[in-house]
């Protein structure tokens, strides 16, 4: 990130992310056999495991596999997951986690011969909710958004048209472990595969209101005059100034390596 002082402002300039390296990421509760090739995923999740604390069945486990990075703030995730489910609560998806007591996991859960879209909240507790589809499915994507208070969880078959399933609360201001997870309960293990993960950061809400009600407006004006000196600097200007659904302004450049880079005021 760098950062420029305009007019008494100080600007941060991001480079354009890309999808989250998921060799970079952590483990907990490390699989035997996993791969990571090309960015994706490849593990045998680990027999005899899942994550679930106490209703209904009286017991807690929390030893499935589950690869993660920490994030703060809000943001958006999403992930590719197929996997050759075949016993019962065979599952695979995205999980978000801030502690033993309080995480979110969804994504497809194999349940009396179907496929499900599966989403667990637990606080202190654990609820489960499911969404039977009416045939197999090769894959399936999974987005989260979280949002000041709360997580919306959605799912997709062509990573275009997204259709919600859960919006569940989450403590806010906090950090949390964010990333891709597979447990098999019943079962041996069964192959799981992870694609295209990648986490969007997002402008948090309560600041961008902050900003509408005290002075936003000069925002456009820091964003004219840090290209306007980029430019003089050999950076090339790519689009922009442009004003976002959120009320900030953005351009795009590119600096004199042919790095992409986003200014957001």
């Amino acid at each position: 990130m760098r950062k420029f002082i305009l007019s008494g402002m100080m600007i941060a300039v991001s480079f354009t992310a890309m999808a989250q390296s998921l060799e970079k990421m952590q483990w907990f509760n490390e699989p035997e056999q996993w791969k990571i090739e090309d960015n994706s995923l490849s593990m045998y999740v680990t027999p005899q495991t899942d994550y679930w604390r106490i209703s209904h069945y009286g017991f807690t486990v929390d030893d499935a596999p589950f690869l993660y990075t920490l994030r703060g703030g809000e943001f958006e995730v999403k992930v590719k997951i197929s996997g050759d489910y075949k016993t019962r609560f065979d599952q695979s998806g995205l999980m978000l986690r801030i502690d033993h007591e309080n995480y979110i996991k969804a994504g497809i859960e194999f349940v009396d011969g179907k496929f499900n879209l599966s989403t667990v909240v637990t606080h202190r507790t654990s609820d489960w909710s499911i969404i039977p589809l009416d045939r197999p499915v090769p894959f399936v994507w999974i987005k989260a958004v979280r949002r000041l208070d709360a997580v919306e969880i959605f799912y997709s078959f062509d990573d275009k048209e997204y259709t919600m399933m859960r919006n569940a609360w989450m403590q806010d201001n906090h950090p949390v472990m964010v990333g891709v997870m597979g447990a098999c309960p019943d079962g041996n293990g069964f192959n799981a595969r992870f694609e295209n993960f990648s986490i969007r950061h997002l402008p948090d809400m309560r600041r961008v209101e902050w900003l509408k009600k005290n002075g936003a407006e000069n925002s456009r004006e820091a964003v004219d005059e840090l290209t306007g000196q980029l430019r003089s600097d050999g950076y090339t200007i790519l689009s922009g100034p442009r004003t976002t659904g959120d009320g900030c302004h953005e351009s795009a450049v590119a600096d004199p390596e042919g790095n992409h880079v986003e200014i957001t005021v």
